[in-house]
């Protein structure tokens, strides 16, 4: 018998200083069986971080085709795909490929680094994506606190992202990690 997703309901209010971007979000998120709270909520931060026109979720972990988060134009051409995670060489050439703007939001250990290292020796991929690290420890303090239903602000000023979720105040920073200033 195959495993249902679970639906999780966020109420964002999103302000975005780096982009002027200053409105409510209303996002509906699967929960698939094989993933994480921490990979959901990763989910939800690369949304709102990348909040565009045309933005919206994907099939995620079950097709190989399209990435976590995409924005589609209105002729159903992929304008930015967002991947979480470290995706191999094979998988961001093709996004290159298939859209005109590539973000990658990695989290996790130091395996990070090494998956960093692997992509900044193809050149093609090194100056066809944009690059993100997300610390751990704050995407794991918002997966502990993570409801079936929940409103969070969200304030995105330079390279901190602020999600408050009641009382509760957690400060994710971003790191660019194949920064070519």
């Amino acid at each position: 018998m195959a495993l249902n997703a679970t639906i999780y309901r966020f109420a964002v209010d999103l302000s975005d200083m780096n982009r002027n971007i200053y409105m409510p979000l209303s996002l509906h998120v699967a929960l698939h069986p094989s993933e994480t709270l921490e990979r959901m909520c990763a989910r939800v931060l690369a949304y709102a971080l990348c909040y565009e026109e045309g933005i919206e979720f994907t099939k995620g972990l079950s097709t190989d085709n399209e990435p976590d988060v995409w924005a589609l134009n209105y002729s159903s051409e992929i304008e930015h795909w967002i991947e979480l995670g470290k995706p191999d060489a094979k998988r961001l050439k093709k996004a290159i490929g298939r859209s005109k703007k590539v973000t990658v939001f990695s989290y996790g250990g130091q395996d990070v680094e090494q998956w960093l290292e692997s992509i900044k020796k193809d050149a093609s991929i090194r100056h066809g994506i944009t690059a993100f690290r997300i610390d751990k420890e704050p995407l794991e303090q918002l997966a502990g606190m993570a409801e079936r239903t929940m409103q969070i602000g969200m304030m995105i000023q330079d390279d901190l992202v602020h999600v408050s979720f009641g009382s509760e105040m957690i400060e994710f920073k971003l790191y660019n990690l194949l920064d070519r200033a």
